[in-house]
């Protein structure tokens, strides 16, 4: 009876010890795989920027090349048209050029904004991971309980096992103080860094509505300036008209 005892006893412990090692590996692949959707979204909004970004450069470079070409028929022949075509080329030029500005600027923002998401995911997983780890340790030192305390003698089992117990919750409860205490040092990194990038992002959003206003200003105000000269110089040999009937 002894012996059959101890075999059904072995035979437990073995399966026990299988099934914390399974348990183990499974939460570790669940952990690294898990991919945040915020992160997704904003990988899908930097690729976006960066298609743009393309498009708008390609639209640049052909317009800079109409600006060249007008300036070089306006600089031959000297005619008010052609010169008033490399101008408009000109705005037109500016205006994709602070266009593709604003999308660098939207895109850089993105990017750091990605950074900080995935820094939050990883924090995150990290936190799973951590408190998968707890359970596989836990599940560990239960697994060792039970083989030691099939070592010792039938009548102080159950006692020595309270107290091994016992003993087994001060060590998850200094371990998990320990996992807790390094969690909260990544988290306040990562807050700090994400309030840095913040404030980062806001400046630089700032920065290009400031510029392209006064892009647009640029391009509005020398339109207006020209068109008064022209209503003056027609309305002057009227008035000597006007003084010749009188006489």
């Amino acid at each position: 009876m002894a012996t059959v005892k101890r075999k059904t006893k072995a035979k437990a412990k073995k399966t026990v010890r299988k099934a914390v090692s399974k348990k183990a590996g499974k939460s570790l692949s669940t952990a690294k795989n898990i991919l945040s959707p915020a992160v997704r979204r904003g990988s899908e909004a930097l690729d976006k920027l960066r298609k743009a970004i393309d498009k708008e450069s390609i639209s640049l470079a052909g317009a800079r090349e109409k600006v060249a070409a007008a300036r070089k028929k306006a600089a031959k022949s000297k005619a008010g048209a052609d010169k008033r075509a490399a101008k408009a080329a000109s705005a037109a030029s500016a205006k994709i050029a602070a266009r593709v500005k604003g999308l660098r600027e939207r895109a850089a923002a993105a990017k750091s904004r990605l950074a900080e998401l995935s820094a939050a995911a990883k924090a995150k997983a990290e936190k799973i991971a951590a408190s998968e780890q707890i359970m596989a340790h836990k599940g560990a030192l239960a697994a060792r309980a039970e083989a030691d305390g099939i070592k010792a003698a039938a009548k102080q089992a159950e006692r020595w096992l309270k107290k091994r117990l016992s003993a087994d919750a001060r060590k998850l409860a200094a371990f998990q103080k320990k996992v807790a205490a390094s969690l909260a040092k990544a988290e306040k990194k990562i807050t700090a860094k994400a309030r840095a990038l913040e404030k980062k992002a806001k400046a630089a959003e700032k920065k290009t509505e400031a510029r392209i206003k006064a892009a647009l200003k640029k391009s509005s105000k020398p339109k207006k300036a020209k068109a008064k000269p022209k209503a003056k110089s027609k309305a002057k040999p009227k008035a000597k008209a006007k003084t010749k009937a009188k006489k």
